[in-house]
């Protein structure tokens, strides 16, 4: 597997702003763990992407189209990449965490010290501000401020998460995780495109990782209402015809395991399955607030195509 393992010692000659991110080079090997996030995301797998990928087979380029927090992505670092998302402002986030790192660390500090000085006036401005007018700055700010996490839409594509009971991390803890993501993602190209087309570019001995928006428990997603596995089944079994390998996060277990979901999986797409133990349910979490957790673990399954 190519792995970009960070570089030591190195800065760009060119660029002063670029000092402390060039530093960040400095960071130590490290054994498929993700950085702390970036992004606060509903079904994130930030807790278990070193299980997942432990999992992943040697590879040239590691294709992810569900991008979302890029836990699985930001934990292989791979050495050539390529991430996409339906969600454009999301994907801006990751295309500027590349090219204009300091414009996101200046406006979340911007909005940050405002927040902090009246957190339920200012939240509801900047979550009305990117209604109105979708963009990466805001959708970053608002996944960090949002209650739990969990980034929920309406179906006409307006986020409505309230503002969460917890603050939003600092500017200079933002500012370190940008630097330790940039240094991960520095070989990925991030795309805005619907997954059929970010797979379509996995050809022989590639990889892809699919985490999908969750057909029981993530309807709440943007497109989510009109995700259609049936597809992601055709995009799978084409990426499988090209030589590519492919594994799909899927929902598993729920209710502690009592209750198994049902998918009409086709017959020989994959080849083995795993379990995921994924603890309490965020999006109950979410809905149940602060009650007991006991019967609500869920566990995801790992499907394999080899």
């Amino acid at each position: 597997m190519k792995y970009n393992i960070p570089r030591t010692g190195e800065t760009d000659p060119d660029e002063e702003q670029e000092t402390f991110f060039s530093n960040t080079h400095q960071l130590q090997l490290f054994a498929l763990r993700p950085p702390k996030q970036l992004l606060k995301w509903v079904g994130n797998k930030q807790k278990y992407a070193s299980q997942i990928a432990n999992f992943i087979p040697e590879h040239n380029t590691y294709v992810e189209p569900f991008l979302g927090g890029g836990a699985v992505l930001g934990t292989l670092s791979p050495a050539s990449g390529m991430a996409g998302d339906i969600l454009e402002p999301l994907v801006r986030i990751w295309q500027l965490l590349q090219t204009d790192p300091w414009s996101l660390v200046d406006h979340y500090a911007n909005v940050w010290y405002s927040y902090i000085e009246d957190k339920e006036g200012i939240y509801p401005q900047i979550l009305s501000k990117y209604n109105e007018s979708p963009n990466p700055y805001d959708l970053l700010f608002l996944c960090r401020a949002c209650y739990g996490g969990v980034v929920r839409f309406t179906k006409d594509g307006r986020m409505s998460t309230p503002v969460g009971a917890h603050s939003a991390i600092s500017p200079t803890s933002l500012k370190e995780r940008i630097a330790s993501w940039r240094e991960r993602v520095r070989n990925t190209t991030f795309v805005h495109a619907d997954f059929e087309l970010t797979m379509a570019n996995a050809t022989r001995d590639d990889f892809v990782y699919c985490d999908p928006p969750y057909e029981y428990t993530q309807r709440i997603l943007y497109g989510a209402q009109d995700f259609s596995l049936e597809r992601l089944w055709t995009a799978i079994e084409n990426c499988k015809s090209r030589g590519a390998k492919v594994a799909l996060s899927l929902d598993g277990k729920k209710k502690s395991g009592t209750v198994t979901l049902k998918f009409n999986i086709p017959k020989g797409l994959f080849e083995r399955e795993v379990s995921i133990d994924c603890g309490g349910s965020m999006l109950r979490r979410f809905q149940k607030k602060g009650e007991t957790m006991e019967t609500e673990v869920v566990h995801d399954r790992l499907l394999l195509t080899w």
